[in-house]
């Protein structure tokens, strides 16, 4: 798995309320977790842990640690926009239109409305629309077209 995506999804991870994401890739799987702070383990550390069948885990930690809370307005700016975070429900293929030759549902700046498809997600060879439960500006869209997603999988950020 490229390292730039296991970065991206500890980017994600921290910027919203998530505590453990798992993603397969073909053979590869890899799950990444927040440790609340009790666990001995010092705040701000992320640990990567490849699931069995995979090398072994290695530790990611930031960088900067700051001794001190700082207040968010200080902090270093959050990778994904904020907003209504838009999950997978379910394992799939990720589809941005109904064809290849069709225009996306939706881009990045589009305002939508409650009901509106964003997407559809393959399983089992059944085509599942997945709707805005949000109405707002798709602030980002956080899934390659024709890629693999896990259930609960970050897809949309809706400001």
């Amino acid at each position: 798995m490229d390292i730039r995506k296991v970065k991206k999804l500890i980017e994600l991870l921290e910027a919203s309320g998530i505590h453990e994401i798992e993603i397969t890739e073909g053979e590869e799987r890899v799950r990444i977790s927040r440790i609340p702070p009790s666990a001995g383990v010092p705040a701000g550390t992320v640990v990567w842990a490849p699931s069995a069948g995979s090398p072994a885990p290695a530790e990611v930690t930031n960088p900067s640690p700051t001794p001190t809370p700082s207040p968010p307005a200080a902090s270093a700016p959050p990778s994904a926009p904020e907003g209504h975070l838009v999950t997978s429900p379910m394992v799939g293929t990720f589809y941005r239109a109904s064809a290849p030759q069709n225009p996306p549902f939706v881009d990045v700046g589009q305002k939508v409305k409650v009901g509106d498809t964003l997407c559809i997600i393959e399983a089992m060879k059944m085509m599942n629309q997945i709707q805005s439960e949000h109405e707002g500006t798709v602030k980002a869209v956080l899934a390659e077209n024709a890629a693999s997603v896990e259930y609960g999988q970050p897809l949309f950020v809706i400001g």
